[in-house]
């Protein structure tokens, strides 16, 4: 009976993709005669951003921040503990050189971890007694073929020049892929990065509008009555990886962590398995969607940015206003172009600029999936199967 249960219960979570597969619970990403896509040569499919839509109107920048935080400062006495109890992890400064919204203050906050226990049935997957941090560990998969990635080479931001363009690198060169969400038409808010103590103020704000969130893991085990509320209230939410690093300067066994643990994460605090994916930064190319889809997930990238992030950088010249008069011509244009807006709810500052930006926008708006008829999640699961 045991040994039944934990079947049930791996199959429940995530189990064999192929397994899900055949049962018909999980709606292929590749439904665009897309199915080459993987050998990352097919040059026929990748296309530039600007070759689906006019961007003449709108500056896409395709990275969603690399920066400095400017509040170093901060707590040093309580990051250096952190850094002595953890010496094989990454440091708290080269993790706060890498947060897009909270620096600091929010990599201290995102280690307070255990808020969800972490389930049975993960601990006897990973052989674990505990939530993972800043780099979670490569849990082998059955249904991940590796001959299926292909050989990319890894590289890191503004690392470009070497980068090359058959890859399909979003981040680079703004392309997409056929199956990748990168607009919509109706003009829409998306939030990456939480949940946050300060998402609360946002679904609030947002009443009876659906929108379309990207978590980080790591805030969903750390936030998960706040994930809970985002899931009651309707919204849709996708996965942002475990901890937002770059993906293409990866490994394939680091990147597969990332997402795999993102999961769990989704599965064990909200009762879900996700469709939707967003990659930090924008970094995301052939190597990474070949990995991704083998999960099931669909790439969501944006045509809008409003840099928002760069409001917590007090060298940025990024202002609110600034920010408010791009999205009144991304409003003025919307008839026509639509678009998913770039936004973050990791921190009250960038949150605060949502609730702004959704006066402007209104309320009339949709989620990802709803943008192109897709499903919601590739599996829902009752509170009886979530007890088997």
């Amino acid at each position: 009976m045991k040994a039944l249960n934990f079947y049930l219960l791996y199959m429940a979570f995530l189990g064999s993709y192929n397994k899900l597969n055949v049962l018909g619970l999980i709606i292929s990403p590749n439904n665009n005669n897309n199915n080459n896509n993987d050998n990352g040569n097919n040059n026929n499919n990748n296309k530039n951003i600007n070759d689906y839509k006019s961007t003449s109107d709108t500056q896409i920048n395709a990275g969603d921040g690399y920066h400095q935080e400017s509040s170093e400062s901060l707590l040093k006495t309580e990051m250096k503990k952190y850094d002595e109890q953890n010496p094989q992890k990454e440091s708290s400064q080269e993790f706060s050189k890498r947060d897009p919204v909270g620096g600091l203050e929010r990599a201290l906050e995102t280690i307070r971890l255990n808020k969800t226990p972490l389930p049975p049935w993960l601990k006897t997957i990973t052989g674990l007694n505990d939530w993972p941090g800043l780099e979670p560990p490569y849990i082998p998969l059955d249904f991940i073929d590796f001959s299926k990635i292909p050989q990319i080479e890894q590289y890191g931001p503004s690392q470009c020049t070497i980068v090359p363009r058959d890859s399909c690198s979003f981040d680079c060169y703004k392309c997409v892929e056929p199956d990748d969400v990168y607009t919509c038409h109706k003009l829409s808010q998306t939030f990456d990065d939480g949940p946050s103590d300060s998402t609360e103020e946002l679904l609030k704000h947002l009443g009876d509008t659906k929108s379309t969130f990207f978590n980080l893991g790591i805030n969903i085990v750390s936030h998960p009555n706040v994930y809970k509320k985002i899931i009651e209230q309707g919204h849709l939410i996708g996965t942002h990886t475990w901890s937002h690093p770059f993906l293409p300067s990866l490994t394939n066994e680091q990147i597969i962590a990332q997402i795999e643990w993102s999961i769990w994460a989704m599965n064990a605090t909200g009762n879900h398995i996700p469709k939707w994916f967003r990659p930090p930064y924008g970094g995301i190319d052939n190597r990474v969607r070949s990995i991704t889809r083998q999960f099931g997930l669909q790439a969501v990238l944006w045509d809008h940015d409003t840099f928002d992030w760069e409001l917590l950088n007090g060298n940025s010249q990024r202002t609110e206003n600034a920010i408010f008069e791009d999205v009144k011509k991304w409003k003025a244009d919307s008839a026509s172009k639509g678009g998913l807006i770039l936004e973050h709810d990791g921190a009250s500052k960038t949150v605060e600029v949502g609730k702004k930006v959704f006066d402007i926008v209104g309320k009339d708006q949709l989620t990802v999936a709803k943008c192109i008829g897709g499903i919601d999640y590739i599996r829902k699961y009752s509170d009886l199967e979530k007890k088997l």
